[in-house]
């Protein structure tokens, strides 16, 4: 078993002083035996030891160790028991409970603080993972559940007879699938997107046509929630993948569509320092403060039942800013004068 930190500091201390002492005795050796003799040698030395000779030396060596002790013993205190917080920490965060932090020392070196602050900053993280993971895992499930409950109840219908087989009744179950396929996918973006592994396609891109397209494909849902469109499109050209550009604008403005009806959306572009922005804001209910710090978490509703009843899974703003990182960028909240949300993407420079 290796020997404990504090026993470490202490021997080397008590070894440092011993040589210390060491040096010292073959010094004093080497000037009264040798160079003394050389540099008076008018002037004899008894070479004969002395009682009082041997009791202050011993005197000193004595206290040499003693004050060693001493010193190591605070050092090895100083040193050990930020390491002895931060170990305790860990087996407990390995055993499960991520709520565990390391106490804080009060003496202690500002190398051991800092350990002790990056390693509580890296529990709070580990820990809202854990508690991410854990409202995923039940929201994919809750996701999953509802459109396959339905999916299994109409076939097992059409299967007993209850259910006529229409054209109408099969419809409807391919836009079930359809449901199903689009959660999958928006899953596997933001699993990537978090890993770093999303694949892009970078070519530059002006930003600018890209929403034209988008706005081209949704322009009907877009009328039916009674939106008005406004532009502000400034040419910025970027280095992006045009179709995972899409499918955060498409993202934003299904959020509108959801949650934002009968609203008026405007849609701007332009450059900021080293960054292309587009900017979709809409004058609806907005969020309120604590949605604003929420609002880009995985599965988050600012109402749980309302959204879901309005189809939306939760990952639209997730996907945003997973996407909008993957390029080097970001996605935020801005904030604004009256109701409404303003979400802003910003993308490097194409050069």
């Amino acid at each position: 078993m290796a020997k404990p930190l504090n026993t470490h500091i202490l021997i080397s201390t008590i070894g440092l002083t011993l040589l210390a002492f060491a040096v010292m005795y073959g010094g004093m050796t080497m000037f009264y035996f040798i160079l003394y003799p050389w540099l008076y040698p008018e002037i004899g030395y008894d070479e004969k030891w002395q009682l009082i000779d041997f009791v202050v030396l011993g005197t000193i060596l004595a206290t040499g160790i003693l004050a060693a002790s001493f010193v190591g013993w605070r050092l090895a205190q100083n040193i050990a028991r930020p390491l002895h917080s931060v170990a305790v920490a860990a087996r407990t965060i390995a055993a499960g409970d991520f709520t565990a932090r390391a106490q804080k020392v009060r003496w202690s070196f500002g190398e051991a603080s800092s350990l002790l602050a990056d390693f509580n900053t890296m529990a709070e993280r580990l820990e809202k993972t854990e508690a991410e993971l854990k409202y995923a895992n039940s929201s994919i499930a809750h996701e999953l559940r509802t459109p396959l409950t339905i999916l299994r109840g109409r076939l097992q219908g059409l299967h007993d007879g209850a259910f006529e087989a229409t054209p109408e009744l099969y419809l409807r179950l391919i836009e079930h699938v359809d449901d199903l396929s689009g959660i999958v996918e928006e899953l596997r973006t933001l699993a990537m997107a978090n890993a770093g592994r999303l694949e892009l396609d970078l070519r530059p891109v002006d930003v600018t046509r890209e929403i034209e397209a988008v706005l081209s494909l949704v322009e009907q849902e877009l009328s039916v929630a009674g939106i008005s469109v406004r532009v502000k499109l400034t040419p910025v050209e970027t280095r992006a993948d045009g179709a995972k550009l899409r499918q955060a604008l498409h993202a934003l403005l299904q959020n509108c569509i959801r949650y934002a009806p009968a609203s008026i959306v405007t849609i701007e572009t332009g450059r900021a320092a080293e960054f292309a922005f587009i900017r979709i804001s809409d004058n609806g209910p907005g969020l309120s403060p604590e949605g604003r710090e929420r609002a880009f978490e995985r599965f988050w509703r600012a109402d749980e039942s309302r959204t879901r009843a309005r189809g939306g899974s939760g990952l639209g703003l997730s996907i945003v800013r997973g996407i909008a990182r993957a390029h080097g960028g970001e996605a935020e909240l801005v904030d604004r004068d009256g109701p409404g949300l303003t979400v802003e993407i910003r993308l490097p420079l194409s050069r």
